[in-house]
């Protein structure tokens, strides 16, 4: 007698021999005890998961005849009689196969159709059973839609897919559609070893865990991949056999990878993806058991002493526990999607080993620093032991401060001296250049703190002073840049930032703020100024003005173009103003820009109050439970 493969000689006979489909089994089975039996089946779901299987089971259940030839519809079909054997073997006239991916015309559906006109000749049903239904034409469908929706009482009609999208919906509505899931890799190998304890054949558990995580959630495939190791391995199944049968990457290298990545061994990694090369062994499989053991990390990390899901002993527990401590959470989740993604690059690479190995070092050029104190040397570009000073002096840098203020960092205490912090001439330089201002009418002193000037020499600071940003004392009147600070804080200057359009604070009306605002609009109207020109404009405030000399001031360093100030002078001349523009940087209270914005958050306050005052929309409202969605009322200007 010829061989039979396992897939085929541990296929199901009953539904108690079921795998993994448990409810699909329960609702059949609850159908047929009751007999509320619907005349068409549709079975979803993807390969080696029992759709053919479930739909031969339910033809058996049908035309069951019993043990004794008396028995009814049943759910625990007997096995034995004339109709369940026949169905076995595939002899059974009343019940039919089609298979709709060779025979997916009108004309093969026609023909299956004309049988339906007779009764059963041995059962007490006929049964179609249409496998890969989705494989037929739109004329084939449409060739059956009337018989499927009105089939005679005696007619069964039981579809099976892999690709249920693919079935019109007017098909899906006729049937009652069941979806068979994929099996957990636990099923199948529980069921594996059933099988391979009747077979009397000699397996250890990683080999089998192998083998059910390759299936894939199918049952088919499992019993296919354990024929072929059995021959492969000469009748029993090893680990290593195993392994190298499926072309699996050994786990020793995985764990080898993660180790190297979580110490930042840039030289291991490569030395380990050469060996992968050397070996033979695939990358796109490297990256997925990487991804299996940092699942396993992260569950670890999460949920110490959790076992694994599958319930089996793994033998490198102990080593994936102690990578888990090694690497951090963060450096774990990100690795875990650099390797879930990366396979889709492995295709795109010069080779597949060139993309495992960019996958794996991409993480250490994403690796976050080591210390606080790399991190702050980083952002500030001083030395380890600045750094403190260099974060305060570059929080300090971020207001134009005259050069008397110091930047003086909080005090722990209050007896505590306050040390002055000096800005280094690499960060002056960075400085916005402040503007001049007069000196206060008392004698100039050094702040009772200070023990030095707060720059490196005494010749003042370390640029020189420009005629096109700077004023003379004399001519100009200083308007103050930064806020006072906290209460109690008045040492500690902070810059307000801007304020954001849905939040604008009301703006005091001033001589100089009107002045502006009449000039910009009279240029915008005129489109005498336009791009950078006209956002330097909207987006300035005139702080003091002279005979032949403005002072704007913005809040962004990269309106300040000289060539945008220039042609913004050439504009207001023609307006008959003769004057220079000098522009400096600060916080804006009162700029056109915003009372542009202000005007129009007014005129939409005042529609949205228009709208819900209008009777007709607050009867919709209290009658019909109408709404108006946030933000969809605009106002119109007029």
């Amino acid at each position: 007698m010829s061989y039979v493969v396992l897939a085929r000689k541990y296929r199901p006979r009953n539904f108690t021999e079921m795998v993994g489909q448990g409810h699909v089994v329960q609702a059949l089975s609850n159908a047929l005890t009751t007999q509320r039996l619907h005349h068409a089946y549709l079975f979803t779901g993807t390969r080696g998961v029992g759709k053919t299987t479930v739909s031969r089971i339910l033809a058996k259940s049908l035309n069951c005849l019993g043990a004794d030839g008396q028995g009814g519809i049943t759910a625990e079909p007997c096995g034995v009689c004339q109709a369940c054997t026949d169905i076995d073997s595939g002899r059974f006239v009343d019940y039919t196969e089609l298979d709709a991916a060779s025979n997916r015309g009108v004309d093969e559906v026609q023909a299956l159709l004309e049988q339906a006109v007779y009764k059963p000749v041995q059962g007490r049903f006929k049964v179609f059973m249409i496998d890969e239904v989705h494989m037929l034409t739109n004329t084939a469908f449409n060739a059956m839609l009337k018989t499927l929706e009105e089939p005679p009482e005696y007619l069964k009609f039981v579809l099976a897919t892999t690709d249920p999208q693919k079935v019109p919906v007017t098909v899906l509505s006729r049937c009652l559609q069941f979806n068979l899931r994929p099996m957990a890799p636990e099923t199948v190998q529980a069921h594996l070893v059933q099988v391979l304890q009747a077979e009397a054949v000699s397996a250890d558990a990683q080999s089998l865990r192998l083998i059910s995580r390759a299936a894939r959630g199918s049952m088919r495939d499992a019993l296919s991949l354990t024929d072929q190791a059995i021959a492969f391995g000469g009748g029993q199944l090893q680990e290593a056999t195993v392994r190298q049968m499926l072309g699996a990457v050994d786990r020793s290298y995985v764990l080898r990878l993660i180790d190297a990545l979580a110490r930042a061994d840039g030289a291991t990694v490569v030395d380990t993806i050469d060996a992968l090369r050397l070996n033979g062994l695939n990358a796109a499989t490297t990256l997925e058991d990487m991804t299996g053991v940092l699942q396993r990390m992260a569950v670890l990390q999460a949920v110490p002493g959790r076992a694994p899901a599958d319930g089996l002993e793994d033998p490198d527990e102990v080593e994936i526990e102690r990578l888990s401590g090694s690497l951090p959470a963060d450096e774990t989740q990100l690795l875990y999607s650099l390797c879930l993604h990366g396979r889709t690059e492995l295709g795109l690479a010069p080779d597949e080993y060139a993309g495992l190995t960019m996958v794996l070092l991409r993480l250490l050029a994403f690796k976050p620093a080591g210390s606080a104190v790399a991190t702050a040397e980083k952002k500030t570009l001083k030395p380890a032991e600045a750094a403190p000073q260099a974060v305060a002096t570059a929080v300090a840098a971020s207001a134009p401060v005259a050069r008397a203020a110091p930047v003086v960092a909080p005090a722990a205490t209050a007896p505590a001296p306050k040390p002055v912090v000096v800005a280094p001439p690499a960060m002056v330089a960075l400085l916005p250049k402040p503007i001049p201002v007069e000196a206060p009418a008392k004698p100039a002193a050094a702040p009772p703190e200070m023990d030095e000037a707060p720059w490196p020499d005494d010749d003042g600071p370390p640029w020189e002073e420009n005629s096109a940003t700077a004023l003379t004392p004399s001519r100009t009147v200083a308007i103050p840049v930064r806020d006072a600070g906290e209460p109690g804080r008045a040492d500690q200057p902070q810059v307000r930032p801007p304020a954001s359009p849905s939040a604008l604070a009301p703006i005091a009306p001033s001589e100089e703020g009107d002045f502006w605002f009449d000039a910009v609009m009279q240029l915008v109207r005129a489109e005498a100024i336009s791009a950078l020109v006209r956002e330097l404009g909207l987006q300035s405030q005139l702080v003091a003005r002279d005979t032949d000399r403005w002072v704007l001031r913005v809040e962004r360093e990269s309106l300040n173009q000289g060539n945008s100030r220039e042609r913004l002078a050439t504009a207001l001349q023609t307006i008959g103003h003769q004057v220079r523009l000098v522009v400096e940087i600060g916080t804006v209270a009162d700029s056109p820009s915003r009372r542009l914005a202000l005007e129009a958050e007014r005129q939409q306050r005042e529609a949205e109050a228009q709208i819900m005052g209008d009777p007709f929309v607050q009867t919709m409202m209290r009658d019909f439970g109408g709404k108006i969605v946030p933000g969809t009322l605009k106002a119109i200007r007029a």
